[in-house]
């Protein structure tokens, strides 16, 4: 029997206007909206729907903003009786995607995505990075790129997104001595617009506060299995969960594997949940045999059912 997979999108999925007109169509999605300010006790609300950008852009916000676009929409497909047998979230996307699965109430989800984006912005301005896309090659070749370029600096894979996507993370000095080696060697590589060398060493300093956030939530069992983005494997047991989550912030995502693997177990059909497309282009690049379909709107959903 074929399978469905609802994806959670990460930071870069965010844009000013984000849950807007949810919220103004739904009353649910107004309501955690509101729940979400008084929760946080600032409007991210305002700052989802007005901006201004930079503001919008400044991991502390984009982590929640994105958390919470995402758990309107999945109240709504949950409303509408559409269900899933799998979960998966790029990067801060797994917290939406144990929160959609039963694994993290929104509270304490909210709040752990709001820490986590703060100290990701302190591990930055301690540890200045960057982050770039390497396009066309295989990930062997990244493997030995980063190895390479090392000698001038932190440089790793951070993401490997999809054949011939994989983003580095490092050091400012590793990295551009990496986009250096890119050129030379005529392989094509766009630096990120990024505040920090996420999923990289340098967000060594983050771990430890992480760690204690994550230790005071509960997590419960998943109701739909979790592809975990360190390992590419399923997962349903609530107690596995934090440690999965503190060891992301300093490994890889495989998201790649990770979409190999839910094709392997079945999956033909994928609902991306909340702000953008970034998820369904990737699947496209992974297998296009997969049909993802975007929903963050009303006409979304009318598309979805039909």
């Amino acid at each position: 029997m074929s399978k469905s997979i609802f994806l959670f999108p990460g930071q870069g999925s965010q844009y000013i206007g984000m849950g807007a007109q949810l919220a103004k169509e739904f009353e649910s999605a107004q309501k955690m909206l509101e729940y979400a300010d008084e929760v946080l006790d600032f409007s991210l609300s305002k700052i989802m729907f007005e901006g201004p950008e930079e503001l919008l852009k400044s991991t502390e916000n984009t982590q929640p903003a994105l958390f919470v676009s995402s758990m309107m929409v999945m109240e709504l497909l949950i409303s509408e009786g559409i269900t899933c047998d799998m979960v998966a979230g790029h990067s801060l996307g797994e917290y939406s995607a144990i929160c959609a699965a039963g694994g993290l109430s929104f509270e304490d989800a909210l709040l752990l995505v709001r820490k986590r984006g703060e100290l990701m912005a302190q591990a930055g301005s301690m540890a200045p990075g960057k982050m770039a896309a390497v396009l066309g090659v295989e990930d062997s070749v990244v493997v030995e790129l980063c190895n390479e370029a090392s000698k001038k600096g932190v440089v790793v894979p951070a993401n490997f997104n999809s054949p011939g996507q994989v983003v580095v993370s490092g050091s400012v000095e590793g990295v551009e001595a990496l986009v250096a080696l890119c050129s030379e060697k005529s392989i094509k590589v766009i630096v990120l617009p990024v505040s920090g060398a996420f999923h990289s060493p340098l967000m060594d300093f983050a771990v430890e506060g992480l760690v204690d956030a994550l230790s005071k939530v509960k997590f419960s069992d998943l109701k739909y299995p979790l592809i975990a983005n360190v390992t590419a494997e399923l997962v349903s047991d609530g107690s596995l969960l934090a440690d999965l989550l503190a060891k992301q912030l300093v490994s890889p995502v495989r998201w790649n594997a990770s979409m190999q693997k839910a094709v392997s177990l079945g999956v033909t059909s994928g609902v991306e949940v909340g702000s953008g497309k970034v998820l369904m282009g990737l699947m496209r690049k992974i297998d296009r045999q997969v049909k993802v379909v975007p929903v963050e709107s009303v006409e979304d959903l009318t598309a979805l059912k039909a």
